[in-house]
């Protein structure tokens, strides 16, 4: 019997073969993202991998609904990483926004009619939540007004509502955190020039202005306390998944490698029976298994007290490996790899991406950091030498 997870990954591939995989180049010399697209991706049950089944998602747990990112990332990277945002969006609307929130919205996330994404970044903090300027003011009338900005948005002016973290006083600190949605046609919501991002165009890209917003508390996701950790949660989803479709980008290269050197002539031979080639993509080969396994421990782990741990250990060492696996299977294919129709000038810079969005890789070290420095406590003392003067 074929498991839903089954089916759904089985989607995702066909997805990625029939739907992005022939068309990604005209998406981005058309810089715009194909609604078309992801249309059929809410029609192939993509848009709500985590949502209720009653609430017309696939109800997937986390570790096994990011697979799909490792499918659809073999078409193409920046499309996966616009879907896992929008089902997380949706997996939050779903489980944690208000009854009036769901009956208006849930159908419209999980079935894809409608898009949503996840605005925490602001343009003076970066990877530091904890600085904030967006603020709500609660009025008496049911209602928030929200002004600030926020930055990297994206499917900005593309989605039809936006998950947006903002603080409720000027206190220092997360306790007046929140997390409340904002449809695109709120008055006073707008975007700026857009990001200028040559390896995916088609993924619009900017700042938000949020102007004196006036939003119903019925769009409350995370209510008052709640919005920096649950943002923190969304992150570590986003980080996981953001492994899981490096994988996908990690098997287009190294197939892309292998199609091509098994037939390449050189030196009284074909390039593939060469060691040297051998040993350089069977490298990418043994990370790619690596990376795999890891991003699929991290997902398991979401939810739990290792899930940050975890999450960081993925977008840490998964990007980073899609990014060597890109460089050396162009190296592989020598100048030919240099040219557009082969593809992989554009996954070397989508990994690049991905080594950056939701937090770079160097984020990702300082959270394994103070793990270990958390772990070091833990341990027994080992005499340290002491130089002359020391100790006294």
């Amino acid at each position: 019997m074929t498991s839903t997870l089954d089916t759904i990954l089985a989607a995702a591939k066909d997805h990625a073969d029939t739907v992005i995989k022939p068309n990604i180049d005209a998406w981005n010399a058309g810089t715009a993202w194909p609604r078309d697209a992801s249309d059929k991706a809410g029609a192939a049950g993509l848009t709500g991998l985590y949502a209720p089944v009653e609430l017309g998602g696939q109800g997937l747990p986390l570790s096994e609904g990011i697979q799909v990112y490792e499918q659809l990332g073999m078409g193409d990277g920046a499309y996966a990483f616009a879907l896992s945002m929008h089902n997380i969006c949706t997996f939050a609307g779903c489980g944690y926004g208000t009854e009036a929130f769901k009956e208006k919205w849930a159908r419209e996330l999980t079935s894809g009619r409608k898009l949503a994404n996840f605005a925490l970044t602001e343009p003076q903090s970066g990877s530091d939540p904890m600085t904030m300027y967006t603020r709500a003011t609660i009025n008496g009338d049911g209602t928030w007004t929200i002004s600030g900005s926020k930055a990297w948005v994206s499917l900005a002016g593309e989605a039809d509502i936006y998950f947006t973290v903002v603080k409720t006083s000027d206190a220092p600190g997360h306790k007046d955190m929140a997390m409340i949605a904002i449809p695109a046609d709120a008055k006073g919501l707008s975007f700026g020039p857009r990001y200028d991002t040559p390896s995916y165009n088609f993924l619009p890209m900017s700042e938000m202005y949020l102007d004196k917003v006036e939003v119903s508390e019925d769009n409350i996701i995370l209510p008052i306390g709640q919005g920096l950790q649950g943002s923190l949660m969304a992150i570590d989803i986003a980080r996981v998944s953001i492994a899981s479709g490096c994988c996908g980008l990690m098997q287009t290269a190294l197939d892309t490698a292998l199609s091509y050197s098994k037939n390449r002539k050189m030196f009284g031979g074909k390039n593939l029976d060469l060691d040297g080639i051998q040993w350089m993509l069977g490298e990418v080969a043994t990370d790619l298994e690596v990376s795999r396994l890891l991003y699929r421990k991290a997902a398991a782990a979401l939810g739990t007290a290792e899930g940050p741990l975890m999450a960081a250990h993925a977008k840490r060492f998964v990007p980073d490996a899609a990014v060597k696996a890109a460089n050396t299977c162009t190296q592989v294919m020598g100048g030919m790899g240099l040219l557009q129709p082969y593809g992989l000038d554009r996954l070397s810079r989508l990994a690049q991406m991905l080594r950056i969005v939701d937090g770079t890789t160097e984020i990702s070290r300082v959270v394994i950091g103070r793990a270990l420095q958390k772990r070091a406590a833990t341990l027994p003392d080992l005499p340290v030498p002491q130089g002359f003067g020391e100790g006294r």
